[in-house]
C-alpha cells in the first residue's frame, strides 16, 4: 500500500461525485471513549499507579502501541507493551460485553448510507478482536468492510487505514467523506486525501480547508457528505 496519493490538478465536476464513506469508530459511531480511558485507569490502578487526566487528550484517538507506550513511559510502569495491549484488550473487551451505546445519530446515518448503497467502511485504531466485539452491537450489514488497527502495517495517524479502505471499496480517496472524532483520525484521513467532517469527541478540532467540523452525527446526512467532497477546497 503507497502513502502518497495521487492528485489531479484537474478534477471535474464529475470526478468530485462522493463514492464512499469511511467512519471511525470509538468515539465517532460508538460512545466508547470515555471506556477506553477508564479501562486504562483500571489496569494502571492494578499496576500500582495513578493516570493524570491531563494524558487523556494524548492518548485518545490513538493506536494501542502509541497509547500504551506513552503510558508506561510516563508511569514508569513494570510491564511489557506486548502484556500492557492484552491486558488493555481484555478489559476494555470485557467492558463492553454487554453491548455498546451509539452516538446520537448514529443509527439514523448509517441507515440512511445503507439505503442510498453507499459503499461504508469502518476504519479504526482498534484490533480486531474489538471490532468483531462492537459490531455485534452496531451491526456488521451497515459496512462494505472495515479496517482494524492491527490489520496495517502503519496505522492512524499514517494514511494506510483510509487508502486501504478506499482500496478496499474500490473509490477515489479524493471522492470519499470521512467521519472522525480526534485529531489522530483526521490527520490519518486528509494524509490519505480524503474529504474530512470532525465530530469532536475529547479535545476541538478547528475547522480546515476540505474539512468541516460539526457537534453531532445528527447534523450530517447524505446530501451534506456529498458537499462535503464537491465542494471546493
Amino acid at each position: 500500500m503507497t502513502s502518497t496519493v495521487p492528485v489531479s490538478q484537474t478534477r471535474t465536476a464529475e470526478d468530485a461525485t462522493l463514492q464512499a464513506v469511511f467512519l471511525d469508530m470509538d468515539g465517532t459511531l460508538v460512545d466508547t471513549e470515555g471506556f477506553w480511558w477508564d479501562t486504562e485507569v483500571e489496569v494502571f490502578a492494578d499496576l500500582g499507579h495513578r493516570l493524570k487526566e491531563s494524558w487523556r487528550e494524548v492518548v485518545v484517538g490513538g493506536p494501542m502501541t502509541r497509547s500504551a507506550g506513552y503510558l508506561i513511559e510516563v508511569t514508569g510502569a513494570d510491564v511489557s507493551l506486548d502484556e500492557l495491549t492484552v491486558l488493555l484488550n481484555d478489559r476494555f473487551e470485557k467492558r463492553i460485553g454487554r453491548g455498546v451505546p451509539l452516538m446520537p445519530g448514529a443509527q439514523r446515518l448509517l441507515a440512511e448510507l445503507g439505503a442510498h448503497d453507499v459503499p461504508t467502511a469502518l476504519v479504526s485504531a482498534s484490533h480486531r478482536r474489538i471490532i468483531d466485539r462492537v459490531l455485534d452491537s452496531v451491526g456488521r450489514h451497515h459496512f462494505t468492510l472495515t479496517v482494524a488497527g492491527d490489520e496495517v502495517a502503519r496505522t492512524k495517524p499514517h494514511p494506510e487505514p483510509y487508502l486501504a479502505a478506499a482500496a478496499g471499496v474500490g473509490a477515489d480517496p479524493w471522492r470519499c467523506a470521512v467521519v472522525e472524532d480526534t485529531a489522530t483520525g483526521v490527520a490519518s484521513a486528509e494524509a490519505a486525501g480524503c474529504r474530512v467532517v470532525a465530530v469532536p469527541s475529547v479535545a476541538p478540532i478547528l475547522p480546515a480547508p476540505g474539512r468541516a467540523v460539526v457537534g453531532s452525527l445528527e447534523e450530517i446526512d447524505l446530501p451534506f457528505l456529498r458537499n462535503l467532497v464537491t465542494r471546493p477546497v
